[in-house]
């Protein structure tokens, strides 16, 4: 079984920096993507930064040149560094892990349960 876990989150003051941490568990037979995805309170969730296997990096427009995603793929871990965090940054902030279980499944998104991250002005 899969389990996403997310850390890191907490209350900041606006222009802080805060660094969101994501560990999968479980049996793994190939990871793919990993990504950040937040919802703030009345809103659909909206994608925020995701990383392939090979390294390359997207970002919402919101959020570049602020945040930075990056992956240890030894550790299946996924984080997402936020510096200069505004107020409009605060939001439940999810993981979200595309891989395999095993060589004869297919590939799946699994998420975390989230983490608060709120900034204060």
């Amino acid at each position: 079984q899969v389990q996403l876990v997310e850390s890191g989150g907490g209350l900041v003051q606006a222009g802080g920096s805060l660094r969101l941490s994501c560990a999968v568990s479980g049996s793994i037979f190939s990871m793919n993507a990993m990504g950040w995805y937040r919802q703030a309170p009345g809103k659909q969730r909206e994608f925020v930064a995701t990383i392939a296997s090979d390294g390359s990096t997207n970002y919402a427009e919101s959020v570049k040149g602020r945040f930075t995603i990056s992956r240890d793929s030894a550790k299946n871990t996924v984080y997402l560094q936020m510096n200069s965090l505004k107020p409009e940054d605060t939001a439940v902030y999810y993981c979200r892990a595309n891989l395999r279980v095993r060589r004869a499944s297919g590939l799946y998104d699994y998420w975390g349960q989230g983490t608060q991250v709120t900034v204060s002005s």
